[in-house]
């Protein structure tokens, strides 16, 4: 994902980075007025020195500010652009996966994004662009007096020690957490899809039983987290004042032994704790750097990459042709669809049929492009459609599944699939569906909300308005997979409607039925068994090929049950 590291995001770092060398520096200035003050303010008594002083070190200080919000504000933009470059490409990548078989590993990949561009944004990432100052402080402390700079330098190794054994024994710990915390989130979205099977049988009880293991699991690794980490940070904390009074005591032997002047003490204490006071965040959002680097990990390991932009076509007119199209779940031997050929001219409609588990849906995600077959290929109008771009399929494909899911949103929007709405494009769309005056019966219209996964609807006005989505635009390819399997009896004379007026426009359609009522409107059928395309021709040739063989074998029945 290299392509994320736009040249935009690096001058956002970069300036980040330019904003933290100046504020370090400006940062010396109150540990120099303070020497200066004791040195020379104290023994000559000049009220002048002092105010020049003063106007010196409120400009360093302003200017500090300056730098610190120009610095914040840097690592907002660098994190907001890192956002809006890779979100959009991990979110198309998760709906791709998650539209074939197994897919849906990496349906967490939207929150390492958001976990990334949080730690960006926050202040744990401050701490890593001041860390990298300390060895100034330490040779700055170390011109005041050799001693000093020892103790400074011995303390500054101490504590990246113990920062770093922190590291060391919680980094598996965090990553377990983490994944328990993650397998906790997939069973409760499992039990939230199946809630109605779960309240309908009573199951809640013992769902909410095996929740409760995910999440003791999760209490445990975070128990187990902060029994490592919490001694090592107050072991940190405590460490950082012991340096403290480790220099203001050497400090004062020097300046005892008349090696130092009190300023030189005061200003070595001071540039300590700035020195170290990155060091002390480190330690504390140690756990948030773990976490933004594992998921930087695993957003590198996804095969992520920007979706590059189709050729604009011309519009197809609607021939589909199947060649030899052979197609196996992941990691399974045996084929789903075995070497299925058939070809459609513009305007026919094709009739699937076969008994369940023979591929007929399998076969018409294929005709879709979401899944991509293991050899041969589906065109449409020459073209391969799994390397049609969104923007073609959007324009020129329709498709009604047998799991109808609406948004949660407006009739009109669904229609328009989530896209700027078109009035006439929508109300036309209802038309061809036949569900124009169901829509206006509603209670506003096509401006009705219908609520998340179309709640507010029955099964059979979702499986209307799907239809209606699937016929915007007037596509040239329609996909129907038992597009009545909700329908009552006017639903299905509107969808036979539907299907003649696309056929009357040139449309190809594709439409997987059980009914044989929904048969009748087709011109050419196809069986399928066992994933293998058992006949396919004229919808009369191939009725009357079945109904010659089943009845030898229904003369065989009754011969053996006689």
């Amino acid at each position: 994902m290299s392509w994320i590291f736009a040249p935009a995001l690096r001058r956002f770092v970069l300036l980040a980075a330019l904003a933290s060398l100046l504020m370090n520096l400006m940062a010396l200035a109150p540990s120099l007025f303070m020497l200066q003050v004791f040195d020379r303010v104290f023994s000559s008594g000049s009220m002048e020195t002092l105010v020049m002083l003063l106007l010196l070190v409120l400009l360093c200080l302003g200017a500090m500010a300056a730098m610190d919000v120009l610095r914040a504000r840097s690592l907002a933009w660098a994190s907001t652009l890192l956002d809006a470059r890779l979100g959009p490409a991990v979110f198309t990548s998760l709906l791709q996966a998650s539209a074939r078989p197994g897919g849906a590993a990496n349906v967490y990949s939207l929150r390492d994004v958001a976990q990334l561009r949080g730690f960006l944004a926050g202040g744990g990432v401050l701490a890593l662009f001041d860390a990298p100052w300390l060895p100034i402080y330490l040779v700055v402390i170390t011109l005041f007096h050799p001693w000093l700079g020892l103790t400074a330098a011995l303390g500054a190794l101490l504590l990246f020690g113990l920062i770093w054994l922190n590291e060391r024994l919680s980094r598996r710990g965090v990553e377990e957490a983490t994944q328990a915390s993650r397998q906790a989130s997939k069973f409760i979205d499992a039990c939230l899809r199946n809630a109605e099977v779960v309240a309908g049988m009573g199951m809640v009880g013992r769902v909410v039983a095996r929740w409760g293991r995910h999440n003791d699991a999760v209490l445990a690794g975070q128990n187990a987290l902060s029994a490592t980490q919490a001694p090592l940070q107050a072991a940190v904390r405590w460490l950082r004042q012991m340096l403290q009074v480790a220099m203001l005591t050497v400090g004062a032997w020097l300046v005892v032994r008349e090696h130092v002047s009190p300023g030189v003490m005061v200003a070595g204490t001071i540039l300590l704790a700035k020195a170290l006071s990155p060091v002390e965040q480190l330690s504390g959002g140690w756990r948030s750097l773990i976490e933004a680097r594992a998921a930087w990990r695993r957003l590198s390991a996804e095969p992520v990459e920007p979706v590059p932009n189709s050729l604009d076509l011309p519009e197809p007119r609607g021939q589909l042709d199947v060649e030899r199209v052979v197609y196996a779940l992941p990691g399974q031997r045996t084929a789903l669809i075995k070497g299925v050929s058939l070809s459609l001219k513009p305007g026919e409609c094709l009739g699937i049929i076969g008994p369940s588990g023979s591929g007929k849906t399998s076969l018409l995600r294929l005709v879709l492009g979401i899944w991509q077959p293991q050899s041969g290929t589906v065109r449409l109008d020459g073209a391969d459609i799994a390397r049609l771009g969104p923007q073609a399929l959007s324009r020129h494909v329709g498709y009604l599944p047998q799991d109808v899911e609406l948004f949660a949103g407006s009739v009109a929007e669904n229609i328009a699939r989530l896209g700027e709405v078109d009035a006439a494009e929508v109300v036309a769309a209802a038309q061809r569906a036949g569900v124009h005056e169901l829509i206006l019966r509603l209670p506003q219209g096509y401006e009705t909300a219908i609520g998340e996964a179309g709640a507010a609807l029955s099964g059979g006005q979702r499986q209307r308005i799907a239809l209606a989505r699937a016929l915007y635009g007037a596509p040239r390819l329609l996909l129907l997979d038992e597009p009545n399997s909700n329908l009552d009896a006017e639903g299905e004379a509107a969808l036979q409607q539907a299907l003649a007026q696309a056929r009357a426009a040139g449309t190809t359609v594709v439409m997987v039925g059980h009914r044989p009522s929904m048969m009748r409107s087709v011109d050419r059928l196809a069986v399928l068994r066992d994933g293998q395309l058992e006949a396919f021709g004229p919808r009369d040739q191939v009725l009357a090929k079945l109904n010659a063989a089943q009845l030898p074998a229904a003369g065989q029945a009754s011969a053996a049950g006689a």
